[in-house]
């Protein structure tokens, strides 16, 4: 069965060539150029994933990912912007955004970023990748000997580090609900477990001080954001 992709975007020669594309790549594709007829499109169509520009007519894409996640909670949501500050890109996974392209991106990226989030949502994920050695920008991160490798030392990881960074980087880009971290590295959001969890973030963003394209962002009242520019 073909994938559902509503896919909402103002600019007519972008919005055709990705529409076009992902119709060629199996997709099944509903194209909406007005944020104020987002909403409603859900009564004829149930999609599995969600491509929003942020910058729309009438209703932007903050606004209009906000009413959706409410309907939708476990929709995934792929911001498309053109904005490039942090707190911009804060914004979009503090109203529910899932992932985030940057324009002009590849069509190449969209299907893998679109494939990726649906597999995860079908629970596909390999275990064993969780294991496997991840290159983090200018850092390399080995979970299985608990080891950060940085262009200038290598960090011996705690097994409550590994536990943490082990589950942030196997979601980059993504939101990580801060209870979820709490449950599933301490088995419980107690107030002592979640002062100590904030100890150990402070510790994790030390270690990536040397690449200024990595931040571990704090979403206030949510959880956090393993960002790689």
């Amino acid at each position: 069965m073909k994938k559902k992709v509503l896919y909402i975007e103002d600019e007519p020669f972008l919005g055709k060539i990705v529409h076009e594309t992902l119709q060629k790549q199996g997709f099944d594709v509903v194209l909406i150029t007005d944020g104020a007829r987002v909403m409603q499109s859900f009564n004829t169509f149930t999609p599995d994933i969600c491509v929003l520009d942020i910058m729309l007519p009438n209703i932007d894409g903050y606004t209009l990912c906000a009413d959706i996640r409410k309907k939708y909670p476990n929709l995934p949501v792929i911001f498309l912007t053109a904005k490039t500050e942090t707190l911009d890109l804060v914004k979009g996974f503090e109203v529910g955004g899932t992932d985030y392209i940057r324009k002009p991106f590849s069509m190449e990226e969209l299907i893998v970023r679109i494939n990726n989030l649906l597999n995860l949502m079908a629970g596909a994920k390999n275990p064993k990748d969780t294991q496997s050695e991840r290159v983090l920008g200018k850092y390399r991160y080995s979970p299985m000997r608990y080891e950060l490798i940085s262009p200038t030392r290598t960090v011996k990881l705690s097994q409550r580090e590994q536990e943490v960074l082990s589950i942030l980087t196997t979601n980059i880009n993504q939101t990580v609900e801060r209870k979820y971290l709490l449950k599933t590295v301490w088995g419980d959001d107690s107030f002592f477990n979640s002062r100590t969890l904030d100890v150990y973030i402070r510790k994790l963003r030390e270690y990536f001080l040397e690449d200024s394209n990595i931040e571990l962002v704090t979403l206030k009242g949510k959880g956090y954001l393993f960002l790689i520019r």
